[in-house]
């Protein structure tokens, strides 16, 4: 999943499209080894790793970018509200990775986009022309098909579904708070406080339930992994770890400095490889091959997206006849 944020462009769009290509496929790779370790491993165990071993590489980028006083900030609640949204919606979108195809999950997951552009006209007080707003009932129509209420499916299966849709409306929760309020960190302390909060929460989910004494009083498969007592990995498994914490590390700084290089318009679309790359691993290593309704749902979920983000880009753009900096007629 991306936590990148919305911050000053330092107007290199080459350099931060290739970060967050790279950033991108970290997290599938990420998210594929989540999935891998999941029939095991609590949750929790494998984040507070995770971000253990991330946290050692992040804070060697934040001495190279300047030191320990890129931590100091004037906007402390910002950075702690940031954490507890990203944690809530990697938690909820691991746990449905856990019980549901990889590819689908991420499809599901791709309504961020459009849960920001609604969300943007309550909170930020913006205007939705006709163009976004048609786009983001074609995208959620596309959810619906992926959901297929129709079909007779128990309901613990169906809440299932939900958990990638609700991921995607905490992570738009975040980008809009971000945009709303400003953040102008640099990129590794942005990812160090994002380890950190997922160290505290990991730490939180193992004194309260590390024992696994509440995993069986649940049915489902996706509470049982967030529930399940912490184990001692195996060699093996053990490298697995590291190499998650390895991306981690790696994946928190490129989203976060790719997004100040360049625009958010130039930037977001090319998040959408995540998808291709999600279904690949889904299918190499899952054997998992996306129905006939998920494709279609993929289809109508990133067209809407991508328009999405057309249609800001043109916004943004001046308009003929204007003069530069005036404000651009909303479509």
């Amino acid at each position: 999943m991306s936590t990148a944020t919305q911050i000053t462009s330092l107007n290199r769009p080459g350099l931060g499209i290739a970060l967050i290509c790279a950033g991108v496929v970290g997290i599938s790779i990420n998210d594929m080894l989540i999935k891998l370790l999941s029939d095991g491993y609590p949750l929790h165990q494998i984040v507070a790793t995770r971000s253990a071993v991330g946290l050692c590489i992040i804070l060697v980028m934040l001495q190279i970018e300047g030191g320990w006083r890129l931590l100091r900030s004037n906007t402390p609640w910002l950075h702690l509200a940031r954490g507890v949204l990203v944690v809530l919606a990697n938690m909820t979108f691991y746990a449905s990775v856990a019980v549901m195809p990889l590819g689908q999950a991420t499809a599901l997951f791709f309504v961020a986009p459009l849960f920001i552009t609604l969300l943007s006209v309550p909170l930020l007080g913006e205007k939705v022309g006709p163009w976004r707003l048609g786009a983001v009932c074609v995208g959620f129509c596309g959810v619906v098909i992926m959901q297929q209420p129709w079909a007779e499916t128990s309901g613990g299966a169906r809440l299932v579904l939900l958990l990638p849709v609700l991921s995607a409306l905490l992570y738009a929760l975040l980008q809009v708070l971000t945009r709303k309020l400003g953040v102008t960190s640099r990129a590794s302390a942005l990812a160090v406080h994002l380890q950190l909060m997922f160290l505290v929460v990991s730490a939180g989910f193992y004194l309260v339930a590390g024992d696994g004494r509440y995993m069986d009083a649940f049915d489902s498969d996706a509470a049982r992994f967030l529930l399940r007592p912490w184990v001692l990995p195996s060699g093996q498994d053990m490298l697995v770890f590291l190499g998650l914490g390895c991306i981690s590390g790696f994946v928190g700084y490129a989203l976060s400095a790719s997004y100040r290089m360049a625009d958010a318009a130039v930037i977001a679309p090319f998040e959408y490889i995540g998808l291709p790359m999600a279904i690949f691993w889904g299918w190499t290593m899952f054997g998992e091959w996306p129905a006939p309704a998920t494709w279609a749902g993929c289809a109508l979920i990133v067209g809407a997206g991508l328009v999405v983000f057309l249609r800001e880009r043109a916004k943004a753009r001046p308009q003929p006849g204007r003069r530069r900096g005036s404000t651009a007629v909303r479509r």
